[in-house]
């Protein structure tokens, strides 16, 4: 399966993307090892998570409309927000994945959802703190934070992205506030209950 996938985006996706995605299917391993997950799901949805990403603004927004996706403004506005919509797809109707946590988990990659799994977590945090992606000490402070706790990793990596799309003046989608929410949310809930278990033990 991996070989097949690779030859169709060698005919796909620029080469550069291509070492992108290899970088994003190895972080995506790395992640999941550290964090206790399914290490076989997070390389194929690290392999698959880019499969649409250059396609055609109106191929991404017809697919998604095909398949009776719900679209944002922002997504009409910015088809290409929709590639990781239409990777999903693409994994499942070309390549016969109908593993769902996979599926979430390309469709997730870019924008995130509240209420994703941990795999779509760890393959989000992959696309974007890869290796090549910089080694700003922010970037580094965030993969470190990647290893130790997907959550608040993943609420750190959106505030990253939120200045970025402020500072260059572009339209944020509404996705990407609730992740953030829910990540802080998540990230506050586990830190409160791993300080309740501290004062629970016996001294």
């Amino acid at each position: 399966m991996r070989d097949r996938v690779l030859a169709w985006l060698a005919d796909n996706v620029p080469h550069s993307r291509l070492q992108h995605i290899i970088r994003v299917e190895q972080m995506s391993i790395e992640l999941a090892t550290l964090h206790n997950l399914n290490c076989e799901k997070a390389a194929v949805s690290g392999l698959m998570h880019d499969l649409a990403k250059y396609f055609k603004p109106q191929l991404l927004l017809s697919t998604a409309r095909q398949e009776g996706l719900e679209l944002d403004p922002v997504d009409e506005e910015n088809p290409h927000l929709l590639h990781a919509e239409v990777s999903a797809i693409v994994a499942r109707d070309v390549f016969g994945v109908d593993d769902e946590e996979i599926l979430q988990a390309i469709r997730n990659h870019t924008l995130g959802r509240p209420g994703m799994s941990l795999l779509s977590c760890s393959v989000f945090l992959a696309d974007s703190l890869e290796p090549e992606r910089g080694n700003t000490p922010e970037l580094e402070a965030l993969r470190q934070e990647s290893r130790q706790n997907l959550y608040k990793a993943v609420w750190r990596t959106c505030d990253y992205s939120l200045k970025y799309l402020i500072a260059t003046h572009r339209l944020i989608h509404p996705r990407t506030i609730l992740t953030r929410n829910w990540a802080m949310q998540m990230a506050n809930q586990k830190q409160g209950q791993a300080e309740n278990n501290k004062n629970l033990m016996p001294t």
